[in-house]
């Protein structure tokens, strides 16, 4: 059994949109479409636009859907997922890829998402950092014990956690899991804390929009961020979407569940190959590759 994964932040490179535009007219369709969407033209920064410009935070989110949905798009005649999961960002492209949502409501929910999230940054001065190197218990009680809002945020992969807070209690949480014995606490060069209780504000905003957008049963499974388990109902899923900008991202746990549940190779559906990495070292035994187009 097969299942797509979707990435989220992080995954954008310069000129990630060239081969799509190149090969497919339905790639050149849906550019077209989500540039009359969201009333600029992203298709122009997938295919020219500098890294500088896809790390906008109101750029990269809609870039990295869009470029996901069009890969599971063009793959849809080849091949169909047991399953479906995405890391963060990716998992509004899973839901798409799965028919929960249209095209059109998961690129404007998107798109939402990053001014919401946006916003939030602006209200308080947070950020998040890498722990390599303990165990996740370990790194949940020194967030526990550290003064201030610092709290596990994505469980990318056994010995790599990312916490996500106040600056002050970041930089506090670093030095004690040092003091621990973690290899690294590496303080991320991210807009804000993102999947921590300081994104509630975006949480609030985007939950509206997510409630007034019709949600249908998925053509599969979908391992959602918050639950790391198979979920088919659309108001569950609506639930667990809303609830996903202050929770954290369980992906060990999704990609635990998931192989326990038959699931052996992992299909990476986007740019880049971050979650090919992280799959690996969750499960060795596992099989997994980029999308063929």
């Amino acid at each position: 059994m097969k299942a797509f994964v979707f990435p989220g932040q992080g995954s954008q490179f310069p000129g990630m949109g060239k081969e799509l535009f190149d090969r497919f007219e339905t790639a050149k369709k849906m550019f077209k479409a989500a540039d009359e969407i969201l009333g600029f033209e992203l298709s122009k920064i997938l295919l020219e636009g500098s890294k500088e410009e896809l790390q906008l935070t109101r750029v990269t989110q809609p870039a990295i859907y869009l470029h996901s949905v069009i890969t599971s798009k063009v793959m849809g005649d080849k091949i169909q997922p047991d399953a479906v999961a995405g890391h963060s960002l990716g998992e509004f492209s899973a839901l798409t890829a799965a028919g929960v949502i249209d095209f059109e409501s998961g690129l404007k929910l998107v798109s939402q998402r990053a001014e919401a999230m946006q916003k939030a940054c602006n209200l308080s001065k947070g950020t998040m950092a890498a722990v390599l190197g303990l165990e996740d218990q370990i790194v949940e009680e020194i967030c526990r014990q550290t003064e201030g809002i610092v709290v596990a945020a994505n469980y990318n992969c056994p010995g790599q956690l990312v916490i996500s807070g106040s600056v002050d209690a970041i930089a506090l949480a670093c030095k004690s899991l040092t003091d621990a014995g973690a290899r690294r606490a590496l303080v991320l060069a991210v807009g804000g804390a993102f999947h921590s209780p300081l994104m509630e504000p975006a949480r609030t905003e985007l939950a509206h929009a997510i409630d007034s957008t019709p949600f249908s049963e998925p053509s599969c499974p979908i391992y959602q961020n918050t639950k790391a388990s198979a979920v088919t109902h659309p108001i569950e899923i609506q639930k667990n979407l809303i609830a996903q900008l202050t929770a954290p991202v369980q992906w060990t746990q999704s990609i635990n569940a998931m192989i326990e549940e038959g699931i052996s190779s992992f299909i990476e559906v986007g740019p880049g190959k971050v979650l090919q990495g992280l799959v690996r070292k969750i499960s060795p035994e596992a099989a997994t590759s980029s999308a063929e187009i």
